[in-house]
């Protein structure tokens, strides 16, 4: 068995009596990608295209998968236990620098290690993120499922997914936090209905564990970046699918304007997973950007 922690496949790390689990995939600079949810499983993030160009190393975040536990579960999984989790993994790859990208609630908590523990990123990657979570957030994310609901009026597929976005606040465990992760799964996609033999593969098996949201004190791991932003130095490129109903174009221009010297892509035929939706325009950003920031 290799002892590379860089080497392809499936690799664990202990942090603070915790199994860590991630996996290798590609060549090229390192970069770590963060999933989202948080709670989803890692797979829906595998970005084949990117892997040309990079050694991605897909986190399994604690609580997650093959990932260990905390004893407090399934509380106390705040964005800065991830993050110390982060540093410790980047630390275990003896690297000196790594790009960090983090997509929907793992953006967060990208941007987050970036404001707090910058010293071993090359830069930044922001898919699919926003710079505040609560109220604000949540009016957006209704104006967008609202959008989502006039443009596909009739479909019979439409009910299923207001009845999962109608579950979201009775979730209390893994079997149903994934039966309401694959009921909201069109809503995610531009036009999940007319490429509905491409994406139904991905709904079929995504999954994921139920995480709170609450720290162990059972406070909710509120965010809001908006103040902090200005002062993030790193390179950093932000991407957004013109369709995203939960962290869409609104938040990636505002994480754009709040960054000093950020770039930003906005992918006009995606929602949620970009990465899926437009493949090779999320891969030649991606590589450009990482390219670009290690000149």
């Amino acid at each position: 068995m290799s002892t590379n922690p860089l080497s392809p496949g499936t690799h664990t790390v202990e942090v603070d009596g915790v199994t860590q689990r991630y996996h290798v995939h590609g060549t090229g600079p390192v970069c770590l990608a963060h999933p989202g949810g948080p709670g989803v499983h890692w797979d829906y993030l595998r970005m084949p295209e990117v892997e040309k160009h990079l050694t991605m190393v897909y986190v399994e975040p604690i609580g997650t998968g093959g990932s260990g536990r905390l004893p407090s579960h399934p509380h106390g999984y705040t964005r800065d236990r991830y993050s110390r989790n982060v540093e410790a993994l980047i630390d275990h790859l003896a690297v000196p620098r790594v790009f960090l990208l983090g997509h929907s609630h793992g953006g967060f908590v990208a941007q987050y290690h970036a404001l707090r523990r910058p010293g071993r990123l090359a830069g930044v990657i922001l898919y699919d993120s926003a710079p505040v979570t609560g109220p604000e957030h949540i009016a957006e994310a209704v104006r967008g499922v609202e959008e989502f609901a006039r443009r596909n009026a009739g479909n019979p597929g439409l009910a299923r997914v207001l009845e999962a976005f109608g579950s979201i606040g009775a979730i209390s465990g893994d079997e149903q936090f994934t039966a309401a992760v694959r009921g909201l799964l069109p809503a995610y996609f531009a036009d999940y209905w007319g490429r509905e033999r491409e994406f139904a593969p991905m709904r079929d098996t995504v999954s994921g564990s139920h995480i709170s949201g609450l720290d162990e004190h059972l406070v909710p791991d509120m965010i809001d970046d908006r103040e902090s932003l200005g002062t993030l130095t790193l390179p950093a490129l932000v991407i957004v699918g013109r369709y995203d109903v939960i962290c869409g174009v609104r938040w990636g221009q505002e994480l754009h304007k709040l960054i000093p010297g950020s770039e930003l892509l906005i992918l006009e035929d995606s929602g949620h997973f970009g990465h899926i939706e437009e493949p090779g325009a999320f891969a030649r950003a991606v590589a450009g950007f990482t390219a670009s920031a290690s000149a």
